[in-house]
């Protein structure tokens, strides 16, 4: 019978790179779903700012942290603000198809 020492560590290092990848694609998506609940208190924010008289992009960009202020795009059209938002990612490109998109109407009064 052939020795054996050693297979847990060989099957360990043969297992990492699909860990590290299941690890990464789980971070992804807390990272999105994040990112979405932002964008929506953003865009809320902004609405809110919009119904009262305020700037409502100012408003929109003062509710996100940060990190998320420089990835933001708000828009306003008619009563409706809009954010789009890329969550955190360690490729441009994953955060750019993964981006979120968060929006609120104010009522005129």
């Amino acid at each position: 019978m052939g020795r054996q020492d050693g297979q847990a560590t060989v099957e360990l290092i043969a297992a990492l790179p699909a860990l590290l990848v299941a690890g990464y694609l789980g971070f992804q998506l807390l990272a999105a779903g994040y990112a979405l609940t932002l964008a929506d208190g953003a865009a809320e924010a902004g609405a809110l700012a919009l119904a009262s008289g305020r700037p409502a992009k100012r408003a929109a960009r003062a509710a996100l942290p940060g990190w998320a202020a420089g990835d933001a795009r708000v828009s306003v059209a008619g009563g409706r603000v809009t954010v789009r938002l890329r969550p955190p990612s360690l490729s441009d490109s994953i955060a750019e198809r993964l981006a979120v998109t968060g929006s609120a109407a104010a009522r005129a009064r």
